[in-house]
């Protein structure tokens, strides 16, 4: 078999509704008007019986008691196997303190996500007895649950909220946000829930994918600001916007690609309301739009 997704959470940091948000799209999804949202997060299987998680988001034991696949199969025995952070970003690494509950799991990483997490003592929780901390170059590929392999590869973005500083650099390439490659059988997937730009070295590593999961954080740049719920732009923040000659639709125009998925979407981001001409835009486009449980096999 190929590789095997299931989206744990669709939406970027604060879900839908995000709790102190009252914009159009979490009120409507407050009265079930349109499907609420969990934090980004992605489990994958590469022979169905076991699995890793990719980002381990705040909403992390709600979405693994959502997703029969990963439940218990026995007292203390679980089908997850390794727990892979693209980034230090707090919805991606926050929920690793939800699953300090003595459970053995490999937790990869490259050394720079790695380093952050730990200068936090309250990740100590992780006991390392118990949770393999394992450090991964870019470029080597590894195993990353029997059956399925995968590598990591350098995205433009930048460092996590809490490690700014005086000057940001939106676009850095490095060990601080990273795209990972899932190959199982003779297929591959990609996952890239983070990317302020498609570069000429992203573009042709994608081209010709079976699957691919991507940054849809905003529909626009100035999404936030025109919403009334940030000063930040898209940009500013380290993602590219859905829509404009900039954006990543136009971007990947032309890319030989089975399954577009857009995740890691804003609560302001239009596509999260079914039916709405963006989404119909990005759908007319060749993309689908990521929600939470859904699930592709290449």
């Amino acid at each position: 078999m190929g590789v095997r997704a299931q989206v744990l959470g669709a939406a970027a940091g604060g879900g839908l509704p995000q709790w102190n948000c009252g914009c159009e799209n979490c009120n409507l999804a407050r009265r079930g008007e349109i499907p609420a949202q969990t934090q980004s997060s992605l489990a994958v299987t590469g022979n169905g019986m076991d699995w890793a998680v990719l980002n381990a988001s705040p909403d992390i034991r709600q979405q693994l008691a959502a997703t029969p696949a990963l439940h218990p199969t026995g007292p203390r025995a679980l089908p997850l196997r390794s727990i892979l952070l693209t980034n230090g970003d707090i919805d991606h690494v926050a929920g690793l303190l939800t699953l300090r509950e003595v459970q053995p799991f490999t937790l990869f990483a490259t050394a720079e996500i790695h380093r952050v997490i730990a200068e936090n003592p309250i990740f100590s929780a992780l006991r390392a007895e118990i949770v393999e901390r394992r450090t991964i170059a870019l470029g080597q590929s590894f195993e990353l649950a029997p059956g399925l392999t995968a590598e990591l590869f350098p995205v433009p973005g930048k460092v996590p909220l809490y490690l700014e500083g005086d000057t940001v650099q939106t676009d850095l390439v490095g060990e601080q946000t990273v795209g990972v490659a899932l190959t199982a059988g003779e297929t591959t997937a990609f996952y890239i829930p983070g990317c302020a730009l498609l570069s000429d070295d992203l573009r042709a590593r994608l081209d010709g994918a079976a699957l691919l999961f991507f940054d849809g954080t905003l529909w626009t740049d100035d999404e936030m600001q025109r919403a009334g719920v940030g000063s930040k732009t898209g940009q500013r923040m380290g993602h590219m916007s859905i829509s404009g000659e900039n954006g990543s639709m136009a971007a990947f125009a032309g890319l030989e690609i089975g399954r577009k998925v857009y995740v890691h979407m804003n609560n302001t981001n239009p596509v999260l309301r079914p039916g709405s001409p963006e989404r119909a835009e990005a759908e007319a486009a060749g993309w689908t739009i990521g929600q939470d449980g859904m699930e592709i096999a290449t």
